[in-house]
């Protein structure tokens, strides 16, 4: 695998453990983060203890939150934005695949609007100011990592909506399940 990066919109850093570079990427837009990521396989790989001895190499406060499932839910959202609010958090660092982004997505978002982060999504509230987001991907297939779309699910009546930095290291994806990624595949296939 060559190393190498590809920026259009979105910064992408390709290579080979590429993931120590994140507290040097995060530096340039942040002292303070969330770091936000699902139930604990970024812990099992090692990858959680790399991501936080970069941050912490290059003097980056952070906060966590996790617990993003699949098809990700407002309720965590809410729950983020209030703890970027209270700790005056002012960068995202998403690690994971689509659910953490979008999840991470909705949080930059909500973080600076005044009404409810549902109203983005239900059309009723305009987006003004974003906080930025970086990411790590650990499981290729939605492409949130280049989109500015986020899909969230509303658990008072389970709605799903969508709201109109990446760190890629490919041999992290060895790490994954072949069931997880064969699930992913499976995802993409278009319903009849």
């Amino acid at each position: 695998m060559e190393n190498f990066e590809f920026q259009n919109e979105t910064k992408i850093i390709f290579g080979k453990d590429t993931e120590l570079k994140v507290g040097f990427e995060v530096s340039k837009y942040s002292k303070k983060v969330l770091l936000h990521y699902g139930g604990g396989s970024i812990k099992k790989t090692g990858l959680y203890d790399k991501v936080v001895l970069s941050l912490k190499d290059n003097d980056i406060d952070f906060i966590e939150l996790s617990g993003v499932r699949p098809n990700p839910r407002l309720g965590l959202v809410k729950e983020g934005i209030e703890k970027c609010r209270e700790e005056n958090v002012n960068f995202i660092l998403a690690v994971g695949g689509g659910s953490v982004i979008d999840s991470a997505k909705a949080i930059a978002a909500g973080v600076n609007y005044q009404g409810n982060v549902w109203d983005l999504y239900e059309g009723k509230g305009e987006l003004e100011e974003v906080i930025p987001i970086g990411v790590i991907l650990t499981i290729p297939a939605t492409g949130s990592e280049t989109s500015d779309a986020s899909i969230i699910t509303n658990e008072e009546g389970w709605y799903k909506e969508h709201l109109q930095i990446i760190v890629l290291d490919l041999s992290l994806l060895y790490l994954i399940q072949n069931l997880l990624i064969l699930y992913q595949v499976i995802k993409l296939q278009p319903v009849a």
